[in-house]
């Protein structure tokens, strides 16, 4: 069976590492869509609208080839958390966040032409009580100003933790690869070939 073409609608260095850790050749695309939050929209409806629309637009370029598209919103209360931008927007971030348990949501949609599929992971964080001197620290070591909350868990954001839960280690580094794989093989495309049926080994 010939493998579908396999494009990753995202700009994002973390997304990208952790697409390759699947051994599948892909091309990263720029999706070009607008995160701008809507009005009154929910963390989860906007990080997984966020996804599909981002797996949508790669698919109107490719429709040949599978397309996944992720996002991440950070949720603090009723407060949601996206990428800082800014050094004095990602110190405000974790000043509100230690000590405290955060929700990462992070979507993963996959769409081929007009069919896209697609899941929430959520991961929860509980962050130690760290000081001013630890966030400056941190953020002059990573300068995590593209990662949702500030909290760049695979590098130095690690020391900021005190305990994380999820059922995807991936998913709070930007995309679930087990919720992908389960995706993928929706479509046909398994990541690894499939056991063979009874007695045909």
């Amino acid at each position: 069976m010939t493998r579908p073409r396999l494009v990753l609608a995202s700009t994002s260095p973390y997304r990208r590492e952790l697409l390759e850790r699947l051994r599948l050749p892909f091309e990263a695309v720029n999706p070009g869509v607008d995160e701008t939050p809507r009005d009154g929209e929910r963390p989860a409806d906007l990080c997984i609208r966020l996804a599909r629309e981002k797996a949508r637009a790669g698919a109107a370029r490719f429709p040949d080839a599978l397309v996944i598209g992720s996002d991440q919103v950070a949720v603090l209360g009723e407060l949601a958390l996206s990428k800082p931008g800014t050094h004095d927007a990602a110190v405000a971030q974790l000043r509100a966040m230690r000590g405290r348990r955060v929700a990462f949501l992070t979507a993963i949609a996959v769409a081929r032409d007009t069919d896209v599929r697609s899941r929430v992971v959520p991961t929860e964080v509980q962050f130690r009580a760290f000081t001013d001197a630890a966030i400056e620290a941190y953020l002059a070591a990573d300068a995590p100003y593209d990662c949702a909350g500030a909290a760049k868990i695979e590098s130095l954001g690690i020391a900021l933790v005190e305990q994380v839960e999820s059922a995807d280690p991936t998913a709070l580094v930007g995309l679930p690869l087990i919720a992908l794989t389960d995706l993928l093989a929706e479509f046909g495309a398994p990541v690894l070939p499939a056991d063979p049926p009874p007695g045909r080994a």
